[in-house]
């Protein structure tokens, strides 16, 4: 994806430093640059994307922002060049300033939305138009994908969603969560997003989740364990919950079992089932054990019924105790 059919050359580059790392400072036509970056997307097969689908909505409302003419000025988008450029510079009594020789791709870390919205601007208009950019010489993806998660943590972009995605191999609930939004074995996959963008028929956000398996795991001897262990747990739960309520969980219109006030209230109430599932060396819990308390419920999730005014962490506590009433009396 990095490879390039032909080397291409940027003229008049800035080299510097930043932070001790090697970075580029110049222009690009927006119809070589095109050819010249690529993006990594969250889902990308080696386990190292990070960037949200592109929001259609955003690029146009820039490609339209650009329509205003000179006035339309914009940043820089940012790069990891990735050792694929090269920088030489035109002589040596000006060594920073030269140009790049590039003989493959740049990852594009921030500015997709901008990038996206100067494609359609240029292709509607068939014009052209110059991008700057800050391209760093080499990061390794680690780096990348830190670096990423800072710009758009600390100020306003992706969202804890995605964010709790990114730091799945450093926080161990983070990478649970993860686990149940992507397994075709956890109830999760079909109704949950990574991304925290809701859709029909995904309303459980990543951050929902990651919040709710705090609620669940909370419990000292459950917490203690391997999370390998804890998300088996919580797997089992969950599932049976999704078994014994199969017809509402997959109806979210129509019942509230996956309202994410619902689902706070089944792990604040889990958490006491699990702890009662561990066995007599608190070093294993009994899966079966879990089932059965499970099976005990009886609700009635109807989003007219009873649960209609539930509302909120405090709504949620409150359904909690009735719900561990009934699965551990």
């Amino acid at each position: 994806m990095s490879t390039l059919p032909q080397q291409y050359v940027i003229e008049n580059v800035l080299q510097c430093k930043m932070r001790g790392r090697v970075a580029y400072q110049s222009y690009f036509s927006a119809s070589v640059g095109v050819n010249l970056i690529y993006v990594k997307p969250f889902d990308h097969p080696s386990g190292k994307g990070y960037q949200r689908p592109v929001d259609a909505k955003r690029c146009a409302d820039f490609a339209h922002y650009l329509s205003k003419g000179e006035e339309a000025l914009f940043t820089p988008i940012l790069l990891n060049a990735g050792a694929n450029w090269e920088f030489s510079s035109y002589d040596r009594q000006r060594p920073s300033y030269g140009r790049l020789l590039c003989k493959g791709r740049a990852s594009l870390m921030d500015g997709q939305h901008r990038v996206g919205g100067i494609e359609k601007y240029v292709r509607e208009t068939n014009s052209d138009i110059n991008i700057p950019f800050l391209a760093f010489h080499s990061l390794d993806e680690d780096e990348e994908i830190k670096l990423f998660d800072t710009i758009n943590t600390k100020a306003k972009g992706i969202g804890t969603s995605l964010s709790k995605f990114l730091r799945r191999d450093s926080d161990d609930i983070s990478w649970m969560a993860t686990e149940m939004m992507t397994r075709r074995d956890s109830p999760f996959n079909l109704i949950g997003s990574i991304i925290g963008k809701r859709s029909k028929g995904r309303h459980v956000t990543l951050q929902n989740l990651y919040r709710t398996l705090n609620y669940l795991l909370k419990n000292e001897s459950i917490n203690s364990l391997p999370k390998e262990e804890q998300l088996t747990l919580a797997l089992t739960y969950y599932n049976a919950l999704r078994d014994k309520f199969l017809f509402e969980w997959k109806d979210y219109k129509s019942y509230r079992v996956t309202h994410i006030v619902s689902i706070d209230a089944l792990s604040i109430a889990g958490s006491y089932v699990l702890a009662a599932a561990l066995r007599d060396n608190k070093k294993q819990a009994d899966i079966s054990a879990i089932i059965k308390y499970v099976n005990k419920l009886s609700v009635e999730w109807s989003t007219d019924g009873p649960l209609k005014y539930v509302k909120g962490l405090s709504g949620s506590k409150k359904l909690a105790e009735e719900l561990k009433d009934q699965m551990l009396i």
